[in-house]
Protein backbone atom coordinates (compact mmCIF):
# COMPACT_ATOMS: atom_id res chain seq x y z
CA UNK A 1 0.00 0.00 0.00
CA UNK A 2 0.95 3.53 -0.25
CA UNK A 3 2.73 4.78 2.43
CA UNK A 4 4.17 8.60 3.67
CA UNK A 5 7.57 9.09 2.32
CA UNK A 6 9.73 7.43 5.37
CA UNK A 7 7.15 6.46 7.47
CA UNK A 8 7.13 2.44 8.62
CA UNK A 9 4.45 0.18 9.29
CA UNK A 10 2.30 1.53 12.56
CA UNK A 11 2.79 -0.24 15.78
CA UNK A 12 -0.62 -1.48 17.70
CA UNK A 13 -1.29 1.48 19.87
CA UNK A 14 -2.44 -0.58 23.34
CA UNK A 15 -5.36 2.33 24.08
CA UNK A 16 -6.75 2.02 20.66
CA UNK A 17 -6.78 -1.76 21.04
CA UNK A 18 -8.55 -0.95 24.47
CA UNK A 19 -11.21 1.03 23.34
CA UNK A 20 -11.97 -1.55 20.35
CA UNK A 21 -12.15 -4.41 22.97
CA UNK A 22 -14.60 -1.90 25.36
CA UNK A 23 -16.98 -1.04 22.20
CA UNK A 24 -17.39 -4.95 21.72
CA UNK A 25 -19.85 -5.13 24.79
CA UNK A 26 -21.71 -3.63 21.45
CA UNK A 27 -20.72 -6.29 19.69
CA UNK A 28 -21.83 -8.82 22.58
CA UNK A 29 -25.00 -7.70 22.51
CA UNK A 30 -25.91 -8.61 18.83
CA UNK A 31 -24.47 -12.28 19.50
CA UNK A 32 -26.10 -12.56 22.10
CA UNK A 33 -29.20 -11.03 20.87
CA UNK A 34 -29.42 -12.47 17.97
CA UNK A 35 -28.73 -16.15 18.55
CA UNK A 36 -30.40 -16.39 22.25
CA UNK A 37 -33.29 -17.78 19.85
CA UNK A 38 -31.98 -20.85 19.53
CA UNK A 39 -31.12 -21.54 23.26
CA UNK A 40 -34.97 -20.64 23.81
CA UNK A 41 -36.76 -22.84 21.22
CA UNK A 42 -34.06 -25.69 22.93
CA UNK A 43 -36.00 -25.23 26.27
CA UNK A 44 -38.63 -27.85 26.73
CA UNK A 45 -40.17 -24.82 29.19
CA UNK A 46 -40.44 -22.11 26.70
CA UNK A 47 -41.94 -24.83 23.96
CA UNK A 48 -44.34 -26.53 27.16
CA UNK A 49 -45.04 -22.35 28.66
CA UNK A 50 -46.36 -21.01 25.45
CA UNK A 51 -47.95 -24.18 24.19
CA UNK A 52 -45.66 -24.49 21.05
CA UNK A 53 -46.07 -28.10 21.16
CA UNK A 54 -49.68 -28.42 20.89
CA UNK A 55 -50.67 -25.45 19.28
CA UNK A 56 -51.68 -25.55 15.27
CA UNK A 57 -49.77 -22.79 14.29
CA UNK A 58 -46.88 -23.48 16.85
CA UNK A 59 -44.35 -23.70 13.80
CA UNK A 60 -45.96 -20.44 12.57
CA UNK A 61 -45.45 -18.71 15.32
CA UNK A 62 -41.68 -20.26 16.30
CA UNK A 63 -40.70 -18.85 12.89
CA UNK A 64 -42.66 -16.11 13.44
CA UNK A 65 -39.85 -15.02 16.24
CA UNK A 66 -37.31 -15.15 13.77
CA UNK A 67 -38.87 -13.32 11.30
CA UNK A 68 -40.19 -10.54 12.88
CA UNK A 69 -36.49 -10.29 14.71
CA UNK A 70 -35.32 -9.60 11.04
CA UNK A 71 -38.04 -7.41 10.42
CA UNK A 72 -37.07 -5.12 13.37
CA UNK A 73 -33.57 -5.18 11.85
CA UNK A 74 -34.30 -3.54 8.79
CA UNK A 75 -35.98 -1.05 10.37
CA UNK A 76 -33.77 -0.02 13.16
CA UNK A 77 -30.43 -0.25 10.52
CA UNK A 78 -31.63 1.56 7.99
CA UNK A 79 -32.77 4.38 10.97
CA UNK A 80 -29.28 4.28 12.31
CA UNK A 81 -27.45 6.67 9.77
CA UNK A 82 -30.19 9.43 10.70
CA UNK A 83 -28.87 9.40 15.06
CA UNK A 84 -25.01 8.68 13.79
CA UNK A 85 -24.57 10.79 11.09
CA UNK A 86 -26.65 13.84 12.96
CA UNK A 87 -25.38 13.08 16.69
CA UNK A 88 -22.45 11.19 16.24
CA UNK A 89 -21.01 7.74 16.19
CA UNK A 90 -21.32 7.11 19.82
CA UNK A 91 -24.98 8.11 20.06
CA UNK A 92 -25.84 5.26 17.17
CA UNK A 93 -24.11 3.14 19.28
CA UNK A 94 -25.86 4.33 22.92
CA UNK A 95 -29.33 4.12 20.91
CA UNK A 96 -28.66 0.64 19.97
CA UNK A 97 -28.24 -0.15 23.49
CA UNK A 98 -30.80 1.43 25.26
CA UNK A 99 -33.18 -0.74 22.87
CA UNK A 100 -31.38 -3.91 23.88
CA UNK A 101 -31.60 -3.23 27.74
CA UNK A 102 -35.92 -2.46 26.83
CA UNK A 103 -36.52 -5.62 24.87
CA UNK A 104 -34.37 -7.58 26.96
CA UNK A 105 -36.00 -6.90 30.57
CA UNK A 106 -39.33 -7.35 28.52
CA UNK A 107 -38.85 -10.82 26.64
CA UNK A 108 -37.53 -12.02 29.96
CA UNK A 109 -40.70 -11.16 32.11
CA UNK A 110 -43.54 -11.91 28.89
CA UNK A 111 -46.30 -13.66 29.93
CA UNK A 112 -47.73 -14.33 26.14
CA UNK A 113 -46.65 -15.39 23.10
CA UNK A 114 -48.26 -11.86 21.53
CA UNK A 115 -46.40 -9.95 23.59
CA UNK A 116 -42.87 -11.95 22.96
CA UNK A 117 -43.12 -11.76 19.39
CA UNK A 118 -43.60 -7.93 19.62
CA UNK A 119 -40.66 -7.35 21.61
CA UNK A 120 -38.39 -9.95 19.21
CA UNK A 121 -39.52 -6.71 16.81
CA UNK A 122 -37.62 -4.38 19.37
CA UNK A 123 -34.57 -6.56 20.22
CA UNK A 124 -34.17 -7.36 16.54
CA UNK A 125 -34.11 -3.39 15.90
CA UNK A 126 -31.40 -2.85 18.82
CA UNK A 127 -29.58 -5.72 17.70
CA UNK A 128 -28.74 -5.09 14.31
CA UNK A 129 -28.07 -1.20 14.82
CA UNK A 130 -25.42 -2.37 17.42
CA UNK A 131 -24.15 -4.75 14.22
CA UNK A 132 -23.71 -1.58 12.05
CA UNK A 133 -22.92 1.21 15.07
CA UNK A 134 -19.97 -0.65 16.16
CA UNK A 135 -18.26 -1.16 12.49
CA UNK A 136 -19.01 2.62 11.66
CA UNK A 137 -16.87 3.50 15.12
CA UNK A 138 -14.42 0.92 14.86
CA UNK A 139 -13.53 1.51 10.65
CA UNK A 140 -13.17 5.12 11.51
CA UNK A 141 -10.62 5.28 14.47
CA UNK A 142 -8.26 2.25 13.49
CA UNK A 143 -5.08 2.46 11.35
CA UNK A 144 -5.21 1.44 8.00
CA UNK A 145 -2.29 -1.11 7.60
CA UNK A 146 -4.01 -3.10 10.75
CA UNK A 147 -8.06 -1.86 9.59
CA UNK A 148 -9.16 -5.46 8.34
CA UNK A 149 -7.64 -7.21 11.80
CA UNK A 150 -8.63 -4.50 14.77
CA UNK A 151 -12.22 -4.36 13.34
CA UNK A 152 -12.26 -8.46 13.32
CA UNK A 153 -12.66 -7.58 17.03
CA UNK A 154 -16.08 -6.37 16.06
CA UNK A 155 -16.55 -10.45 14.72
CA UNK A 156 -14.39 -11.73 18.06
CA UNK A 157 -16.47 -10.12 20.66
CA UNK A 158 -20.20 -10.80 18.07
CA UNK A 159 -19.16 -15.06 18.83
CA UNK A 160 -18.10 -14.73 22.48
CA UNK A 161 -21.99 -13.08 22.59
CA UNK A 162 -23.17 -16.17 20.82
CA UNK A 163 -20.62 -18.51 22.60
CA UNK A 164 -21.97 -17.05 26.21
CA UNK A 165 -25.49 -17.65 24.87
CA UNK A 166 -24.62 -21.21 23.82
CA UNK A 167 -22.91 -22.71 27.27
CA UNK A 168 -26.07 -20.09 29.10
CA UNK A 169 -28.05 -22.36 27.75
CA UNK A 170 -26.85 -25.51 27.92
CA UNK A 171 -26.26 -24.82 31.20
CA UNK A 172 -29.92 -23.76 32.11
CA UNK A 173 -31.58 -26.94 30.40
CA UNK A 174 -30.53 -28.70 33.56
CA UNK A 175 -31.96 -26.35 36.01
CA UNK A 176 -34.58 -28.23 36.73
CA UNK A 177 -35.86 -25.95 40.10
CA UNK A 178 -37.19 -23.38 38.01
CA UNK A 179 -40.41 -25.31 36.34
CA UNK A 180 -41.83 -23.25 33.58
CA UNK A 181 -39.59 -20.00 33.81
CA UNK A 182 -36.33 -22.09 33.39
CA UNK A 183 -35.90 -20.01 29.70
CA UNK A 184 -36.20 -16.61 31.38
CA UNK A 185 -32.80 -15.99 32.91
CA UNK A 186 -30.79 -16.42 29.66
CA UNK A 187 -32.95 -13.82 27.82
CA UNK A 188 -32.71 -11.43 31.06
CA UNK A 189 -28.71 -11.84 30.54
CA UNK A 190 -28.70 -10.13 27.52
CA UNK A 191 -29.70 -6.76 29.17
CA UNK A 192 -25.83 -7.41 30.51
CA UNK A 193 -24.08 -6.19 27.81
CA UNK A 194 -25.15 -2.93 26.73
CA UNK A 195 -26.03 -1.79 30.62
CA UNK A 196 -22.16 -2.00 30.88
CA UNK A 197 -21.65 -0.64 27.54
CA UNK A 198 -23.65 2.50 28.60
CA UNK A 199 -21.66 3.18 31.74
CA UNK A 200 -18.39 3.33 29.95
CA UNK A 201 -19.51 5.04 27.08
CA UNK A 202 -18.82 9.08 28.56
CA UNK A 203 -14.94 7.58 28.28
CA UNK A 204 -15.59 6.53 24.81
CA UNK A 205 -13.36 8.74 22.24
CA UNK A 206 -15.64 9.85 19.48
CA UNK A 207 -14.66 9.29 15.96
CA UNK A 208 -12.17 11.91 14.95
CA UNK A 209 -13.32 11.33 11.39
CA UNK A 210 -17.65 12.69 12.52
CA UNK A 211 -15.81 15.47 14.45
CA UNK A 212 -14.04 17.16 11.86
CA UNK A 213 -17.56 16.82 9.89
CA UNK A 214 -18.65 19.03 12.89
CA UNK A 215 -15.89 21.48 12.73
CA UNK A 216 -14.40 20.27 16.18
CA UNK A 217 -10.88 20.20 14.68
CA UNK A 218 -9.52 20.51 17.69
CA UNK A 219 -11.05 17.82 19.77
CA UNK A 220 -10.42 15.79 16.60
CA UNK A 221 -6.86 16.15 16.41
CA UNK A 222 -6.37 15.37 19.70
CA UNK A 223 -7.97 11.99 19.59
CA UNK A 224 -6.69 10.95 16.22
CA UNK A 225 -3.04 11.63 17.93
CA UNK A 226 -4.26 9.73 21.41
CA UNK A 227 -5.40 6.67 19.28
CA UNK A 228 -2.70 6.46 16.71
CA UNK A 229 0.51 7.51 18.54
CA UNK A 230 3.19 4.97 17.97
CA UNK A 231 6.17 5.25 20.25
CA UNK A 232 8.44 4.13 17.55
CA UNK A 233 7.16 7.47 15.63
CA UNK A 234 8.32 10.07 18.74
CA UNK A 235 7.41 13.17 16.12
CA UNK A 236 3.63 11.18 15.06
CA UNK A 237 4.64 11.25 11.58
CA UNK A 238 1.97 9.07 9.97
CA UNK A 239 -0.47 10.47 12.66
CA UNK A 240 -0.22 14.06 10.97
CA UNK A 241 -0.18 13.35 7.71
CA UNK A 242 -3.46 11.29 8.30
CA UNK A 243 -5.41 13.92 10.26
CA UNK A 244 -3.94 16.43 7.28
CA UNK A 245 -5.05 13.69 4.54
CA UNK A 246 -9.14 13.45 6.67
CA UNK A 247 -9.38 17.23 7.29
CA UNK A 248 -8.66 18.38 3.22
CA UNK A 249 -11.07 15.00 2.46
CA UNK A 250 -13.65 15.99 4.24
CA UNK A 251 -13.85 19.58 3.36
CA UNK A 252 -14.26 17.88 0.15
CA UNK A 253 -16.85 15.31 1.61
CA UNK A 254 -19.33 18.36 2.80
CA UNK A 255 -19.84 19.69 -0.63
CA UNK A 256 -21.16 16.07 -2.08
CA UNK A 257 -24.76 14.70 -1.72
CA UNK A 258 -25.13 12.58 0.83
CA UNK A 259 -28.67 12.09 0.69
CA UNK A 260 -30.27 8.29 0.30
CA UNK A 261 -31.95 9.27 -2.95
CA UNK A 262 -28.30 10.47 -4.37
CA UNK A 263 -26.58 7.07 -3.12
CA UNK A 264 -28.56 5.49 -6.02
CA UNK A 265 -29.12 8.28 -8.35
CA UNK A 266 -25.06 8.67 -8.62
CA UNK A 267 -23.21 6.16 -10.65
CA UNK A 268 -20.46 5.91 -8.16
CA UNK A 269 -22.18 5.35 -5.22
CA UNK A 270 -24.63 3.46 -6.71
CA UNK A 271 -22.00 0.96 -7.03
CA UNK A 272 -20.60 1.01 -3.89
CA UNK A 273 -24.30 0.38 -3.01
CA UNK A 274 -24.75 -2.49 -4.55
CA UNK A 275 -21.81 -3.89 -4.07
CA UNK A 276 -22.18 -3.76 -0.23
CA UNK A 277 -25.66 -4.84 -0.68
CA UNK A 278 -24.20 -8.09 -2.70
CA UNK A 279 -21.79 -9.03 -0.01
CA UNK A 280 -23.88 -9.57 2.78
CA UNK A 281 -26.23 -11.08 0.88
CA UNK A 282 -24.06 -13.76 -0.47
CA UNK A 283 -22.48 -14.24 3.05
CA UNK A 284 -25.78 -15.22 4.28
CA UNK A 285 -26.13 -17.61 1.19
CA UNK A 286 -24.10 -19.28 3.62
CA UNK A 287 -26.85 -20.34 5.67
CA UNK A 288 -24.75 -19.90 8.91
CA UNK A 289 -27.74 -17.74 10.59
CA UNK A 290 -30.07 -20.65 10.11
CA UNK A 291 -27.15 -23.29 11.64
CA UNK A 292 -26.96 -20.84 14.21
CA UNK A 293 -30.50 -20.11 15.28
CA UNK A 294 -31.91 -23.46 14.55
CA UNK A 295 -28.94 -25.67 15.63
CA UNK A 296 -31.19 -27.40 17.89
CA UNK A 297 -33.65 -28.39 15.38
CA UNK A 298 -31.04 -29.21 12.99
CA UNK A 299 -29.39 -31.93 15.43
CA UNK A 300 -32.83 -32.84 16.50
CA UNK A 301 -33.41 -34.16 12.82
CA UNK A 302 -29.78 -35.93 13.12
CA UNK A 303 -31.69 -37.97 15.97
CA UNK A 304 -29.94 -36.41 18.55
CA UNK A 305 -30.90 -36.06 22.45
CA UNK A 306 -32.02 -32.98 23.68
CA UNK A 307 -28.96 -32.45 26.15
CA UNK A 308 -26.48 -32.85 22.45
CA UNK A 309 -28.84 -30.91 20.70
CA UNK A 310 -28.06 -27.85 23.13
CA UNK A 311 -23.94 -29.06 23.63
CA UNK A 312 -23.57 -29.32 20.27
CA UNK A 313 -24.00 -25.75 18.79
CA UNK A 314 -22.53 -24.35 22.19
CA UNK A 315 -19.47 -26.14 21.15
CA UNK A 316 -19.90 -25.21 17.58
CA UNK A 317 -19.88 -21.49 18.66
CA UNK A 318 -16.59 -21.67 21.19
CA UNK A 319 -15.07 -23.28 18.02
CA UNK A 320 -16.09 -20.31 16.21
CA UNK A 321 -14.78 -17.89 18.34
CA UNK A 322 -11.38 -19.32 18.25
CA UNK A 323 -11.30 -19.26 14.55
CA UNK A 324 -11.90 -15.35 14.85
CA UNK A 325 -9.16 -14.63 17.17
CA UNK A 326 -6.61 -16.43 14.71
CA UNK A 327 -8.71 -14.33 11.88
CA UNK A 328 -7.50 -11.14 12.99
CA UNK A 329 -3.61 -12.08 12.35
CA UNK A 330 -4.06 -12.83 8.84
CA UNK A 331 -7.02 -10.90 6.92
CA UNK A 332 -4.65 -7.89 6.14
CA UNK A 333 -2.83 -10.13 4.53
CA UNK A 334 -4.57 -11.28 1.15
CA UNK A 335 -6.97 -9.14 -1.24
CA UNK A 336 -10.67 -7.93 0.26
CA UNK A 337 -12.48 -9.91 -2.38
CA UNK A 338 -10.34 -12.77 -2.75
CA UNK A 339 -10.19 -13.26 1.01
CA UNK A 340 -14.41 -13.67 1.20
CA UNK A 341 -15.32 -15.57 -2.00
CA UNK A 342 -12.85 -17.90 -0.75
CA UNK A 343 -14.47 -17.82 2.53
CA UNK A 344 -17.90 -18.08 0.46
CA UNK A 345 -17.05 -21.10 -1.77
CA UNK A 346 -15.28 -22.58 1.21
CA UNK A 347 -18.71 -22.66 2.87
CA UNK A 348 -20.82 -24.30 -0.09
CA UNK A 349 -18.69 -27.14 -0.06
CA UNK A 350 -19.21 -27.92 3.43
CA UNK A 351 -22.95 -27.57 2.83
CA UNK A 352 -22.90 -30.04 -0.64
CA UNK A 353 -21.60 -32.18 2.36
CA UNK A 354 -23.93 -31.72 4.57
CA UNK A 355 -26.78 -31.93 2.41
CA UNK A 356 -25.33 -35.31 1.11
CA UNK A 357 -25.07 -36.97 4.24
CA UNK A 358 -28.79 -35.31 5.46
CA UNK A 359 -30.41 -37.08 1.96
CA UNK A 360 -28.36 -40.28 2.42
CA UNK A 361 -28.16 -40.58 6.35
CA UNK A 362 -30.37 -38.26 8.24
CA UNK A 363 -33.30 -40.66 9.20
CA UNK A 364 -30.77 -43.88 9.63
CA UNK A 365 -29.10 -45.35 12.79
CA UNK A 366 -25.72 -44.52 10.70
CA UNK A 367 -23.71 -42.87 13.77
CA UNK A 368 -20.57 -42.65 11.59
CA UNK A 369 -22.39 -40.66 9.36
CA UNK A 370 -24.58 -38.97 11.39
CA UNK A 371 -20.95 -37.91 13.38
CA UNK A 372 -19.58 -36.55 10.41
CA UNK A 373 -23.04 -34.16 9.48
CA UNK A 374 -21.77 -33.03 12.83
CA UNK A 375 -18.81 -32.48 11.72
CA UNK A 376 -19.51 -30.39 8.63
CA UNK A 377 -21.08 -27.82 11.07
CA UNK A 378 -17.95 -27.80 12.66
CA UNK A 379 -15.53 -27.44 9.53
CA UNK A 380 -18.27 -24.84 7.67
CA UNK A 381 -16.43 -22.39 10.52
CA UNK A 382 -13.53 -22.55 9.15
CA UNK A 383 -13.58 -21.07 5.82
CA UNK A 384 -16.46 -19.02 7.76
CA UNK A 385 -14.58 -17.27 10.71
CA UNK A 386 -11.57 -16.71 9.09
CA UNK A 387 -12.44 -15.22 5.55
CA UNK A 388 -16.12 -14.06 6.20
CA UNK A 389 -17.56 -13.15 9.70
CA UNK A 390 -15.33 -10.06 10.41
CA UNK A 391 -14.21 -8.99 6.95
CA UNK A 392 -17.36 -8.20 5.74
CA UNK A 393 -17.59 -5.24 8.14
CA UNK A 394 -14.25 -4.08 7.19
CA UNK A 395 -15.20 -4.32 3.86
CA UNK A 396 -18.78 -2.31 3.84
CA UNK A 397 -16.94 0.57 5.98
CA UNK A 398 -14.23 0.80 3.32
CA UNK A 399 -16.54 0.61 0.57
CA UNK A 400 -17.88 4.59 1.64
CA UNK A 401 -16.36 7.63 2.01
CA UNK A 402 -17.63 9.15 5.60
CA UNK A 403 -20.21 11.17 4.80
CA UNK A 404 -22.01 8.46 3.49
CA UNK A 405 -20.21 5.55 5.77
CA UNK A 406 -23.41 5.15 7.90
CA UNK A 407 -25.62 4.70 5.19
CA UNK A 408 -23.66 2.48 3.16
CA UNK A 409 -22.52 0.29 5.91
CA UNK A 410 -26.33 0.40 7.15
CA UNK A 411 -27.52 -0.72 3.59
CA UNK A 412 -25.61 -4.03 3.99
CA UNK A 413 -26.41 -4.81 7.45
CA UNK A 414 -30.36 -4.40 6.58
CA UNK A 415 -30.03 -6.64 3.46
CA UNK A 416 -28.51 -9.00 5.68
CA UNK A 417 -31.86 -8.93 8.05
CA UNK A 418 -33.50 -8.61 5.06
CA UNK A 419 -32.15 -11.67 3.52
CA UNK A 420 -32.85 -13.77 7.11
CA UNK A 421 -36.28 -12.22 6.97
CA UNK A 422 -36.47 -15.37 4.17
CA UNK A 423 -34.34 -18.10 5.26
CA UNK A 424 -35.45 -18.17 8.73
CA UNK A 425 -39.09 -17.95 7.99
CA UNK A 426 -39.00 -20.21 5.80
CA UNK A 427 -36.59 -22.84 7.34
CA UNK A 428 -39.22 -24.41 10.07
CA UNK A 429 -41.13 -25.59 7.30
CA UNK A 430 -38.69 -26.53 5.10
CA UNK A 431 -36.61 -28.74 6.98
CA UNK A 432 -40.23 -30.61 7.69
CA UNK A 433 -41.83 -30.79 4.11
CA UNK A 434 -38.36 -30.34 1.85
CA UNK A 435 -35.45 -31.53 3.86
CA UNK A 436 -32.04 -31.72 2.80
CA UNK A 437 -33.64 -29.87 -0.24
CA UNK A 438 -33.37 -27.12 1.69
CA UNK A 439 -30.15 -26.58 1.50
CA UNK A 440 -29.99 -25.83 -2.16
CA UNK A 441 -31.52 -22.66 -1.21
CA UNK A 442 -28.05 -21.27 -0.09
CA UNK A 443 -25.86 -23.70 -2.57
CA UNK A 444 -27.06 -22.22 -5.56
CA UNK A 445 -26.87 -18.74 -5.02
CA UNK A 446 -23.88 -18.88 -2.76
CA UNK A 447 -21.63 -20.72 -5.06
CA UNK A 448 -22.35 -17.88 -8.03
CA UNK A 449 -22.12 -15.16 -5.71
CA UNK A 450 -18.64 -16.35 -4.44
CA UNK A 451 -17.47 -16.33 -8.29
CA UNK A 452 -19.07 -13.04 -8.56
CA UNK A 453 -17.18 -11.48 -5.84
CA UNK A 454 -13.82 -13.11 -6.80
CA UNK A 455 -13.37 -11.45 -10.41
CA UNK A 456 -15.81 -8.37 -10.30
CA UNK A 457 -15.20 -7.23 -6.85
CA UNK A 458 -13.16 -4.48 -5.97
CA UNK A 459 -9.71 -5.09 -3.52
CA UNK A 460 -9.96 -2.55 -0.91
CA UNK A 461 -7.10 -3.59 1.58
CA UNK A 462 -4.54 -1.56 2.72
CA UNK A 463 -6.03 1.60 1.23
CA UNK A 464 -6.88 5.30 3.42
CA UNK A 465 -10.53 5.40 3.70
CA UNK A 466 -10.05 9.07 1.99
CA UNK A 467 -8.53 6.83 -1.55
CA UNK A 468 -11.10 5.01 -2.10
CA UNK A 469 -13.05 6.87 -4.21
CA UNK A 470 -10.44 6.02 -6.58
CA UNK A 471 -11.51 2.56 -7.16
CA UNK A 472 -14.92 3.66 -8.14
CA UNK A 473 -13.98 6.19 -10.73
CA UNK A 474 -14.04 9.73 -8.45
CA UNK A 475 -10.22 10.35 -8.93
CA UNK A 476 -11.29 14.53 -8.91
CA UNK A 477 -12.76 13.91 -5.34
CA UNK A 478 -10.08 13.16 -3.61
CA UNK A 479 -8.16 15.75 -1.81
CA UNK A 480 -4.89 14.45 -1.27
CA UNK A 481 -3.07 10.64 -1.10
CA UNK A 482 -0.72 10.00 1.32
CA UNK A 483 1.90 9.13 -1.06
CA UNK A 484 2.02 12.73 -1.35
CA UNK A 485 2.50 14.44 1.60
CA UNK A 486 5.57 14.75 3.37
CA UNK A 487 6.22 15.83 6.72
CA UNK A 488 9.23 17.25 7.27
CA UNK A 489 9.97 19.27 11.38
CA UNK A 490 6.55 18.91 12.39
CA UNK A 491 5.19 20.49 8.90
CA UNK A 492 3.11 18.89 6.38
CA UNK A 493 4.18 19.58 2.43
CA UNK A 494 1.56 18.39 0.30
CA UNK A 495 2.66 17.78 -3.25
CA UNK A 496 -0.89 16.73 -4.60
CA UNK A 497 -1.82 20.62 -4.45
CA UNK A 498 0.82 21.39 -6.75
CA UNK A 499 -0.34 18.37 -9.71
CA UNK A 500 -3.95 20.28 -8.95
CA UNK A 501 -2.85 23.16 -10.19
CA UNK A 502 -2.06 26.50 -9.81
CA UNK A 503 -0.75 25.98 -6.37
CA UNK A 504 3.08 25.42 -4.71
CA UNK A 505 3.02 23.80 -1.93
CA UNK A 506 0.59 23.55 0.92
CA UNK A 507 2.08 23.83 4.46
CA UNK A 508 0.22 22.91 7.34
CA UNK A 509 1.07 23.52 10.63
CA UNK A 510 -0.18 20.58 12.28
CA UNK A 511 -0.38 21.60 16.00
CA UNK A 512 -2.16 24.51 15.47
CA UNK A 513 -4.76 23.70 12.63
CA UNK A 514 -3.49 26.28 10.46
CA UNK A 515 -3.12 25.94 6.65
CA UNK A 516 -1.58 28.49 4.82
CA UNK A 517 -1.23 28.35 0.46
CA UNK A 518 1.30 30.17 -1.79
CA UNK A 519 0.39 31.40 -5.81
CA UNK A 520 2.41 30.10 -7.93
Amino acid sequence: MPHVAGVKRQRINAYNVLILCFVGFGSMTYGYTASIIGTTLGQPSFISYFALDTRKNGTDLIATTNGLFQTGGVIGTLMLPWVSDKYGRKWGIAVSAILAIISGAVLAGSTNIAEFIVFRLIAGASAFMSLAAVPIWMNEVVPVDMRGGLVDIHAVFLILGYTVQGWVGFGFYFWKTGGSNTWRPPLAIQCAWPLFLLMGLPWLPESPRWLVMQDRIDEANKILFKLHSDPSDPDNTFARAEFYQIQKQIAIDRELPSSWYHMFKKPSYRKRALYAMGTTFFIQCSGVLVINNYGPTLYKNLGFSPVKQLLYPAGWLTLTLGINIMAMLIVDRFPRNKYIATGILGCMVTLIIEAALVANFGTSNNQAALQAAVAMFYIFQIPYGFCLDGTQFSYLGELFPTHLRAKGLSLGVAMISLTNIVWLQAAPTAFVTIGWKFYLVFIIPGTIGGLIVWFFFPDTKGLPLEEIAAIFGDEDEIAVYQREIDVKSGQIIDHHAEKKGGMATEIEDIGESRVSAERV
